[in-house]
């Protein structure tokens, strides 16, 4: 009888432990399953963030593959924007504002159709604009999803820049 009292105890460790040794990691930070192939696209990624922050729109198109189309989430193809449209927007109006604080909370990655990945995530913007009499600052809080695709070289940006 003594030893059934030991064996309970030790069984139920044992499971403890094993369910821990088990337990899903992710990405720190993120709610993003933790390997090398995940790791590889947040670091992707974090380019992408940082180079808004500095607002370098050369980095920025470096990041889209020419390939790059974004329908603008609706059916009224007047804010479509392929990559030359891109271009004229990252070196006109997107230069337009002052300062850029871009957090990135990222969600999940998945594999879509043709390759491509999604990266799903939470961004905080906080932008500062000019203003009727002085400088703005705006703030947003948002759900995006980065298209990418790997060229056989590096991923590449197809939408949701």
């Amino acid at each position: 009888m003594r030893r059934h009292h030991l064996v309970v105890p030790a069984l139920s460790l044992a499971l403890s432990l094993a369910a821990v040794g088990c337990a899903t990691r992710y990405i720190p930070n993120t709610d993003v399953v933790d390997n090398e192939h995940n790791r590889d696209i947040v670091r992707f990624c974090e380019q992408y963030r940082k180079a808004v922050e500095r607002k370098d729109a050369e980095a920025l198109l470096a990041l889209a593959s020419p390939r790059y189309y974004e329908d603008g989430g609706n059916v009224d193809p007047a804010d479509d924007l392929d990559y030359e449209g891109l271009r004229e927007w990252l070196e006109g109006r997107f230069q337009q504002t002052k300062a850029i604080r871009y957090e990135i909370r990222y969600r999940r990655i998945q594999a879509a159709d043709a390759g491509r990945i999604y990266v799903l995530y939470t961004y905080t913007s906080s932008y500062k604009v000019p203003g009727i009499k002085q400088d703005e600052w705006r703030h947003t809080v948002a759900e995006n999803r980065l298209e990418l695709e790997h060229d056989g070289k590096a991923y590449k940006i197809v939408a949701g820049m």
